[in-house]
């Protein structure tokens, strides 16, 4: 996710991506992590940790309790700090499917009780159902870390004097709703649901939408707010990106932006296998029948415009 990779290159460290399996529905391979990890190592890169988004931001996928505890283990074998992102966490749509935390899983390999992972999980309201994309509060439970680095991340968090009221007011909401007997519950819990039962109904909507154009692969959205399908492109885009120096999806994201006003994010902005180019899309939209409509037809012109 891009908020993580700038983060990196403001401050000077190295990026060490791994590849997630698109045709098992963005499923993780664990050969693909100890890949990276050897590949990394052998550059004499110093690898310090790992981040995990689970559900999955830009891929919309929801890993399963053994792909979670998998990495959890990969993390405390190779002295690895978890940082792991669970802002979607009630966003699983598939029916079977349930969000599994990474302190659960620590938890059950009994990594926690003999302090052997140093984890930080992170939530927030601005996703979920409750902030709506709107509101920004959120918190970060650490397990195993150094007291002397809680101290200092504390410290940090002090120096900023203007406290988010409303997002701490909502933070404890999301943690502390209405209960049965409250005048609030019975309303609070039918919102909820309604803004849950849309996005559900969107993700198969956008997904399976963007899945039947010819050229694209979408793989069915289960978690998150997102799509991320792989796009084929046209002879005459790969040679017209490479004259104006920029990727060949971010080509085809400018010209779907000025075609049609849909914004969408370039999939080389997330990195991704060499020869694959695609975008993320959101499922927000109430629009978003439309929406797919529109990107079928571009498309159509798309290719026409590119053919060679």
């Amino acid at each position: 996710y891009p908020l993580y990779s700038a983060t990196l290159d403001l401050l000077g460290g190295h990026k060490v991506g791994y590849y997630l399996d698109e045709k098992s529905n963005w499923g993780l391979n664990m050969a693909e992590l100890e890949r990276s990890l050897a590949e990394a190592k052998a550059k004499g890169i110093n690898m310090v940790g790992l981040v995990l988004i689970n559900p999955g931001n830009p891929t919309g996928q929801v890993l399963s309790p053994d792909e979670v505890k998998d990495i959890v283990a990969f993390c405390a074998k190779n002295n690895l700090v978890l940082l792991s992102d669970e802002v979607y966490q009630e966003n699983v749509y598939r029916e079977g499917d349930k969000f599994f935390s990474s302190r659960r899983a620590a938890d059950e390999l009994g990594l926690i009780k003999n302090d052997s992972i140093q984890l930080c999980s992170f939530h927030s309201v601005s996703k979920g159902v409750m902030g709506e994309c709107g509101q920004r509060g959120g918190y970060v439970e650490m397990v195993g870390i150094d007291s002397e680095v809680n101290d200092c991340l504390y410290k940090l968090a002090a120096s900023k004097l203007c406290s988010n009221a409303p997002g701490q007011a909502m933070v404890s909401l999301m943690c502390r709703g209405p209960t049965p007997g409250d005048a609030s519950y019975e309303s609070h819990k039918m919102e909820k649901k309604a803004v849950f039962e849309g996005l559900k109904e969107r993700a198969q909507l956008v997904s399976n939408g963007l899945d039947s154009i010819p050229g694209f692969s979408c793989q069915p959205a289960t978690g998150a707010m997102y799509c991320f399908p792989s796009v084929q492109m046209p002879p005459g885009v790969i040679k017209a990106s490479n004259e104006l120096g920029f990727s060949p999806d971010t080509l085809y994201a400018l010209d779907l932006l000025q075609t049609t006003g849909i914004c969408v994010v370039p999939a080389s902005g997330f990195g991704q296998e060499e020869g694959r180019f695609g975008f993320r899309t959101t499922f927000l939209s109430p629009e978003s029948k439309h929406v797919v409509d529109s990107i079928r037809e571009h498309y159509e012109a798309f290719c026409s415009k590119y053919s060679n």
